[in-house]
Parts: C-alpha cells; sequence; structure tokens
C-alpha cells in the first residue's frame, strides 16, 4: 500500500485519502452508528435477567417453605373420599336446610369441575322456599361449617303471597382433589421391617 501511495503525486495522494476517509465515514455511517445505542439495550437486558434470575433464586429457596404451606393446608380440613363427595354435598345441604326451615323446591343434576389443580367443584343448582330469617340462617350455616361450600349465584323474589322468599341458588363446594394418603400401621410396620 505504501508503494502504490508512493507512486502517486501530491494531488492523487490527498484524493486517494480523501476517498477513503468517505469511503470509512460511509462504512461507519451504514454500519456502525445505528448500533452503538445496542450497547445500552444490552446492558438494561442484561440487569432485567440478572434481577429475575434473583427473583427466580428467591422463589427457588424459599420453595421448601411453600411445600411445606401446601401439605399443611392438604392436611386441613375435612377428608372426603372423591366417591363420596358428591353425596356428601347433597346430604349437607339437605342437612341444613332441615335445620333451618327451609324448602327446597328443586334441584337440578349436579355437576363435578375438576379444573384446578388442588380441588374437585361439585355445583348444584337448588330453589327453595323461605323466609328471610330461615333463608339468612340457612345460607349462614352452610358457609360457616367445614363443608366449603359457598353460593356462587343468587336470585330472589317474594312469593305470589308476599309472605316468603324464592330463591335460586347455584351452590359451589370444593373438595380436595387428591386427599393426602394415611399411613396406617401396616403400612408403618413394613417400612420399619424394610429400614432394618
Amino acid at each position: 500500500m505504501n508503494k502504490y501511495f508512493a507512486q502517486l503525486r501530491p494531488l492523487e495522494r490527498r484524493l486517494a485519502v480523501a476517498v477513503m476517509v468517505v469511503v470509512f465515514l460511509v462504512l461507519n455511517a451504514v454500519f456502525v452508528w445505528p448500533h452503538i445505542s445496542d450497547w445500552d439495550n444490552l446492558q438494561l437486558r442484561k440487569a432485567a435477567a440478572e434481577s429475575k434470575l434473583k427473583l427466580y433464586q428467591k422463589a427457588i429457596a424459599q420453595s421448601p417453605s411453600y411445600q411445606k404451606l401446601v401439605n399443611e393446608l392438604e392436611s386441613t380440613g375435612d377428608v372426603v373420599a372423591p366417591e363420596d363427595q358428591g353425596i356428601n354435598f347433597t346430604r349437607t345441604i339437605q342437612t341444613q336446610s332441615y335445620a333451618s326451615g327451609v324448602a327446597i323446591l328443586n334441584t337440578s343434576r349436579q355437576i363435578t369441575r375438576t379444573n384446578d389443580q388442588f380441588f374437585v367443584e361439585q355445583v348444584l343448582n337448588i330453589n327453595v322456599l323461605a323466609t328471610d330469617e330461615q333463608l339468612v340462617d340457612f345460607l349462614y350455616k352452610l358457609g360457616s361449617g367445614a363443608s366449603m361450600i359457598r353460593v356462587r349465584d343468587l336470585e330472589l323474589q317474594p312469593d305470589p303471597p308476599h309472605q316468603h322468599l324464592t330463591a335460586n341458588l347455584r351452590l359451589v363446594a370444593s373438595y380436595q382433589k387428591n386427599p393426602p394418603a394415611k399411613a396406617g400401621p401396616a403400612a408403618s410396620h413394613s417400612v420399619n421391617a424394610n429400614a432394618k
């Protein structure tokens, strides 16, 4: 390259240098300058990834306490076998209606929903006739027990003589999907025998 410049006259050298500078500036304008902000973007992405990594590591570190909490929640409350959940749901509603003096006029077919990871939902639509005190007592007792029954929808209207209320209720009960297995004496004996 030096040999080539040595053969050029001074004006040609200036022109060659000017062309090289223009080519250098054009190449920078096309390939370098549009990507100057990429470094800042890369630093921001790196900082966001590091903060997300710290958040995930913190959550992973707390997973034993979460598992302990899940185990506690699974072991609390009444455990109802999956085959008895529908019967238990209907029996609880009927028992509370008799205790509160609420007359069940009509019931729909019971629906079972299993979309949740931990719970199975039993849904039943009923039509009842009661005074306002009886209806409030019935709803309160359904929600206050260990039955895990709640009212999802409620429609009220007076009956024709305007002495009672007719109510259309959609009742929902949540039962554990996979109740924890209780270790019996035979299971604990076999575990001890295997340990020896």
